[in-house]
This record gives C-alpha cells, sequence and structure tokens, in this order.
C-alpha cells in the first residue's frame, strides 16, 4: 500500500498533538498510514476506537458480532438509545465516521476465533485487545505472535482495571502471564472505568507506533479506582509458554 500524505485538512486537525516533542508531521503521517485492528465494540473498545480515531489512525477495523442492548449504555459510549437492536460495529461506524470522516473504517460483524483471526489481522500493525473473554484473547495474542505485531491488552472489572503492552520478542505474552482463562461470568462495570483503560490503550497505542517514550512493557498497570491508585507489577516471558515459547 502506497503511503498516503498528510493533507491540509489533517495538518489543521492534528495541530495540537504534532506539538508534542518526538511527534511532528513524520509522526502523523505514520498514523495516517497505521492500520489497527480493534477486537470488540463495547466498553473497552467504544473509547478504543474514538480515540484512534481521534488521533488521526488512517485505517481501523472494528470487528464484533453483538447487537446493542439497553444494558451496554451504562459504559459502551458508542451508542446510543436510538442504536438498541443494531449491530454494535454498525452502530460504531455511524458515530466513528461523523467523528472523522477522513479515515477508513472497516466493520466486520463477525466472531473471532482461531480458525479466522490470523486472515481477520494479516496486515495490520497493531492489535487493540477490547474483548471481555479469554478465548478470542488467546487467540488475539497468537495472532501478535504470529505476525509479529504489538497487542495492547486490557480488561476491566468494577472499577478495577488492567493493561500490558506485549511485543513479540521483547515482552511475554498474554499466555505467559495468563496461562489458565478465568471462568466466563458476568460482571460489574462502572461506565467510567473501561473509558480510563480504553485511553491508556490508545495512549501505548501512540506510543507504541511512534517511538515515543516508554511503553509499558514488561509490566501489568493494575488500575484501583475505588481508591484511586495505580500499581505496577513485574511480568516475564514463560520458558514454557505453549504460544511464545
Amino acid at each position: 500500500m502506497s503511503q498516503r500524505e498528510l493533507n491540509d485538512y489533517d495538518l489543521k486537525r492534528y495541530d495540537r498533538q504534532m506539538m508534542i516533542r518526538g511527534f511532528g508531521e513524520a509522526g502523523q503521517k505514520k498514523l495516517k498510514n497505521t492500520t489497527v485492528f480493534v477486537a470488540g465494540c463495547g466498553g473497552l473498545g467504544s473509547p478504543v476506537a474514538y480515540y484512534l480515531a481521534a488521533a488521526g489512525f488512517g485505517h481501523i477495523i472494528l470487528a464484533d458480532m453483538d447487537v446493542v442492548d439497553l444494558s451496554n449504555l451504562n459504559r459502551q459510549i458508542l451508542h446510543w438509545d436510538k442504536n438498541i437492536g443494531e449491530l454494535k460495529v454498525k452502530s460504531a461506524y455511524e458515530k466513528l465516521s461523523q467523528l472523522n470522516p477522513e479515515l477508513d473504517l472497516v466493520p466486520l460483524n463477525i466472531e473471532i476465533n482461531d480458525d479466522n483471526v490470523y486472515e481477520l489481522t494479516q496486515g495490520c500493525d497493531i492489535l487493540m485487545d477490547a474483548m471481555d473473554n479469554f478465548p478470542t484473547r488467546y487467540a488475539l495474542n497468537r495472532a501478535s505472535l504470529k505476525h509479529n505485531i504489538p497487542y495492547i491488552y486490557a480488561s476491566i472489572w468494577g472499577m478495577e482495571g488492567r493493561l500490558a503492552t506485549l511485543v513479540p520478542g521483547k515482552t511475554p505474552c498474554l499466555e505467559c502471564i495468563f496461562p489458565k482463562a478465568p471462568p466466563k461470568e458476568k460482571f460489574p462495570v462502572l461506565g467510567a472505568t473501561p473509558g480510563v483503560l480504553g485511553t491508556l490503550q490508545v495512549t501505548e497505542a501512540v506510543k507504541v507506533i511512534l517511538g515515543l517514550g516508554e511503553p509499558l512493557l514488561n509490566r501489568l498497570l493494575v488500575y484501583d479506582g475505588e481508591y484511586m491508585q495505580f500499581h505496577e507489577i513485574c511480568i516475564e516471558k514463560n520458558p514454557k509458554c505453549p504460544a511464545c515459547s
């Protein structure tokens, strides 16, 4: 794919972020030519997709197979009352197209699984995990390893969250950190919690793609919203990991 240049619209729209040290026009052009795979258009996927689009990531693939339900609306900010019963990818596409009409948005109403994950993520530069189950996360993790691309993991529970930036060859993979999937359950969520974690995921994505700052490598960030604390846990590669060893 040929590199797309910045136009006058881009230079005006992204003026403030191009002022960031180490960002500049070169960084914005890089974002414009980056392809991001967003797995999930729900609680995490809403802020992730929104701020990826706002930042000017030029190619965004949205994958989800669910429909909007009233019970989603306390946290899934891309979806509104009028969208109840609609496909989440359709609802998300509608909002993101209005937010940033210059982007190449690809909505996929599909279940991500072991059979299709490699094909779905082929040609992507980075994977954003906005899922709520570990079987799908493990599939995304293996796609990250196969394609040798970064994978930004986040999960939420109530007023708590976890975040890690996983880069093949530089960090442990998801299965090193979580060798066994926790049981699937209906869990509590304060809507602001995925907002916190989702915006942090996008911050990490920008840093990894542009080489800015110090990404969250070999560290698991733990957010405790109840006591407003952040903690870090050092994570190490498992030499016997079935996915990356």
